[in-house]
């Protein structure tokens, strides 16, 4: 089994960018050992499944937030993640980096749009300009859910090809709608790269809520910029 996934996407660019399996997960330590990035340039921040966006520099006190941009070279930011979706964007221009979480409830509150508004209005990024890679999560063959929660994603989403009925079932693909979200936003889609894989389909290799009822480890997502 990989430890590491590293989007091509990312390949010419001078960022280590990777989202990590159940091998790996997601631990600072387990993390500093794979990279040999020292534990203490390694930033996640206390997820809670809101909409705040941080951006962090040389204070690296852990802060409520589900999204992390950074500008400060030498560092890595991460997201912890086990059905949600991770989400790594970086702009070669501004050079700012960040990693998001986006679950059900972020995705509904926007979390990736605000993530996208802080780079355009503090870093005047241009949306065609970001690269995007967005990680393992649980697919819509796997995630099913109740109206609200599907009336919730479409309110901050819009409608499109990110949710079906199966019989019953109103089965939603988060990644999609993340996609779908920064599409809206002006990200060129020739610079979205997105893993088809499903968390809850190889629970051998990552770490899902859902099949495991809750109780699991997590994996992540991780992004930062060097100069070599």
């Amino acid at each position: 089994m990989s430890r590491i996934i590293s989007p091509g996407i990312f390949r010419r660019s001078k960022i280590k960018a990777f989202f990590t399996t159940k091998k790996s997960a997601s631990a600072g330590r387990t993390i500093s050992a794979l990279t040999d990035i020292p534990e203490n340039r390694i930033y996640k921040p206390v997820q809670k499944h809101t909409d705040n966006v941080i951006v962090v520099g040389y204070d690296m006190k852990p802060r409520v937030a589900d999204a992390v941009l950074t500008r400060r070279k030498g560092i890595l930011v991460g997201v912890s993640v086990a059905d949600c979706v991770p989400v790594l964007v970086y702009d070669p221009v501004r050079m700012v980096c960040g990693s998001v979480h986006a679950g059900w409830r972020g995705t509904a509150k926007g979390i990736l749009k605000n993530t996208l508004d802080v780079m355009t209005g503090e870093f005047f990024s241009n949306p065609s300009d970001i690269i995007m890679a967005i990680g393992p999560a649980i697919r819509w063959c796997c995630y099913s859910v109740g109206i609200e929660v599907l009336e919730s994603v479409m309110s901050s989403t819009g409608d499109g090809g990110y949710h079906t009925k199966s019989g019953n079932r109103i089965c939603l693909d988060l990644s999609s709608a993340n996609r779908q979200q920064a599409l809206s936003m002006g990200v060129d889609e020739s610079k979205i790269w997105m893993s088809d894989e499903c968390t809850y389909c190889y629970p051998e290799r990552y770490y899902s809520y859902r099949y495991s009822r809750g109780s699991m480890g997590r994996q992540g997502g991780f992004i930062g910029m060097f100069t070599d």
